[in-house]
């Protein structure tokens, strides 16, 4: 038989030492149908967050992806696009059986329109602890500067 793992929520703590609230009502409720409605999704495909920072005149696109490797993941720069392609496969094909599944597996696609600024030949990519850093360079020429009003 396999073992129960139950889920402690704060909110059911909280209801019992707390009358009814329609706003916490309303708030449970969405927060209840959106994971259940997101359940079937689970394994066909996900986006993974993306921070998109500047430093020291490169911009970084910095994509959370725990549990893939380099092997599982595909950059491509077309046109004015680059993208980010690649998949997280379940457990299940290793033998493991969920009891409760709160990441996504499957494929994910993420694209974004690089700068008129970026250098495409020097776009170089990161993976270390789960993180692809992608870092996108800007070309010199193209870099804002500021311009003296005179009077």
């Amino acid at each position: 038989m396999a073992p129960q793992i139950t889920r402690s929520d704060v909110s059911e703590k909280i209801s019992r030492a707390y009358p009814a609230s329609p706003f916490r009502l309303f708030e449970d409720f969405f927060n209840d149908w959106a994971f259940h409605s997101l359940e079937g999704k689970r394994g066909e495909s996900w986006t993974p967050s993306v921070d998109v920072v500047e430093k020291d005149g490169n911009l970084h696109l910095m994509v959370s992806l725990p549990g893939l490797t380099e092997k599982d993941i595909e950059l491509k720069v077309e046109g004015q696009a680059l993208t980010i392609k690649g998949e997280r496969k379940s457990q299940e094909s290793n033998g493991y059986t969920y009891h409760q599944r709160e990441s996504y597996c499957g494929t994910f696609s993420r694209a974004f329109t690089r700068p008129d600024s970026a250098d495409l030949e020097n776009i170089k990519a990161d993976f270390k602890n789960g993180i692809l850093v992608i870092t996108v360079p800007q070309k010199p020429e193209v870099k804002s500067r500021t311009i003296k009003v005179n009077i």
